[in-house]
């Protein structure tokens, strides 16, 4: 009879990712997802758990084979099992199509079972369902397969998760700590400016926290938004902006997301979104909103130039909300002269002296971008950073 060493509980949201790719900011809902799938979305979950048990394979190697797996039916973690000729005692199944109910109960059942870890793959609104099924004492770790993770649960990437929960396997000293699970929530504003109109916003909410393992440099942080001032540094950064492209015709400039980007966005007349990627075309028209394919076809036309800024306190550039960027995408661009990286100083404190990541869902291409670079951090201000690759190599 083999030793078991661990217990391990696998739970999959079928749907997760479907909606980043196709600039859909989320896949929550079955509005959402068959839409995704009218854009030819695809789902994320189950490739991300395949890199994941794959470097777990690699790092544990015959001893994978005395972790007891604990899962739900068919493409909720049994699939992926089986296709890693993983054995799996299968608790449970859900509906066709899966919901958010079905992890709420997946994770209720995994977790009353009292595995040693719940691993599930997935963005925040699967971490929101997590929170909802398991017990309080229930530890879990996120795998980043989701377009919002902006949750302090997941992983950096699914290698560096296989390498948290590798160390427990082998009786590595991993502490638990409880972060925090957050999600999108409208926010509606109301200005004296307009009149009193009401605006509709975007904001995360603190939803409750997880127990999580603790291994320094392997879980992502929370993504709050800051709550000093930095107008001035984002409008040293936008007036920069302003100023050196106009000097060049020659090019499209794509605009990812966020709020510094957003406020460049609309200093060349674009309104733009928040959570969108958007473009700027050489004879000055504007396309909106666009989907990786999108931008890919527009690469096949278009010199392109990237403006990016990175999650606050995460420090993702690429990977986290920004799905549109495809590594084929950045394969098309010499860098770093195609990459302009925005950000104010006190958002690059925020990382604590902490590398920018990238996940690329290509690891030959996050190590291509693994490099130092300038950040614009005023008008003609850079500061040298370094960006890192996610996956750590173990020999």
């Amino acid at each position: 009879m083999r030793q078991t060493s661990l217990r391990l509980g696998l739970l999959l949201n079928p749907m997760a990712g479907i909606g980043g790719a196709v600039g859909l900011k989320g896949s929550d809902g079955p509005e959402i997802q068959a839409l995704a799938k009218q854009r030819l979305g695809q789902p994320q979950a189950a490739q991300r758990t395949q890199i994941f048990l794959q470097q777990m394979k690699t790092l544990l190697g015959p001893q994978i084979e005395n972790i007891q797996w604990l899962t739900w039916a068919d493409d909720m973690g049994a699939d992926v099992l089986m296709n890693e000729g993983l054995a799996a005692l299968v608790l449970g199944h859900g509906t066709v199509p899966s919901c958010g109910e079905d992890s709420q109960v997946a994770a209720k059942t995994i977790s009353a079972e009292g595995v040693d870890l719940l691993i599930f793959a997935g963005g925040d609104g699967t971490a929101r369902d997590v929170l909802l099924g398991v017990d309080e004492q229930t530890t879990v770790l996120g795998l980043p397969a989701g377009v919002k993770m902006h949750s302090g649960v997941f992983a950096i990437s699914p290698a560096a998760g296989a390498e948290v929960v590798a160390s427990l396997v082998v009786g590595g000293l991993v502490g638990r700590m409880a972060r925090e699970v957050r999600d999108y929530i409208p926010i509606e504003q109301a200005s004296e400016e307009d009149s009193g109109r009401v605006k509709r916003a975007v904001g995360t909410q603190h939803f409750g926290d997880l127990w999580v393992p603790e291994s320094s440099g392997f879980l992502q942080q929370t993504k709050v938004g800051g709550m000093e001032d930095e107008a001035l540094a984002v409008a040293e950064i936008t007036n920069y902006i302003l100023d050196e492209f106009a000097a060049s015709s020659d090019r499209a400039y794509i605009f990812g997301p966020g709020s510094t980007c957003l406020s460049i966005k609309q200093a060349y007349g674009i309104d733009g979104t928040l959570l969108g990627c958007d473009a700027l075309l050489p004879d000055g028209s504007i396309l909106q909103d666009l989907t990786a394919t999108q931008l890919l076809a527009l690469g096949k036309e278009q010199n392109l130039h990237l403006v990016m800024s990175f999650t606050r306190n995460q420090g993702f550039l690429f990977g986290r909300g920004n799905q549109q960027i495809a590594a084929e995408l950045i394969c098309q661009l010499r860098l770093p002269e195609d990459l302009t990286i925005v950000g104010s100083r006190t958002k690059l404190a925020s990382l604590d002296g902490r590398p920018l990541l990238v996940d690329t869902g290509d690891m030959d291409v996050d190590q291509q971008l693994s490099r130092v670079y300038p950040i614009l951090t005023g008008y003609d201000e850079f500061l040298l950073y370094r960006l890192a690759r996610n996956f750590i190599h173990v020999d």
